[in-house]
């Protein structure tokens, strides 16, 4: 008898879980959206260089438009902010003071920076 509830109460708490992690993945995201636009590094996207607002304007419509294939904020640095859906061209990031660097992994790092503090 204990087993049947388990069983019949285990998939109702997962589908009750899935808001929470769909609004968690959504603030995460967006977090990292305006890490990029507040960070004062340049932006380079097929070989043009792009301020930190356009490029956090640019990410911001790829994912408006793609958001259906991203179902965790890591799906949206590998799918979304990591190359041009055009060319296949990584994007990097130039920061002030250090080296310029692939946009996917400054994002991974941002956010694990993110999930240490919550």
């Amino acid at each position: 008898m204990t087993r049947k509830i388990r069983l019949a109460v285990g998939p109702l708490l997962w589908l009750l879980s899935l808001p929470v992690m769909a609004g968690d993945t959504t603030a995460e995201i967006q977090y990292l959206l305006e890490s990029i636009g507040q960070s004062n590094c340049v932006f380079i996207r097929n070989g043009e260089t792009h301020v930190a607002a356009d490029a956090e304007s640019h990410l911001r419509m790829k994912y408006r438009n793609g958001k259906f294939w991203v179902n965790s904020a890591e799906q949206f640095i590998k799918r979304i902010a990591s190359q041009s859906s055009w060319s296949g061209d990584p994007y990097y990031i130039d920061c002030p003071d250090t080296d310029r660097r692939l946009s996917g992994d400054w994002l991974s790092e941002k956010l694990a920076a993110h999930r240490k503090t919550i």
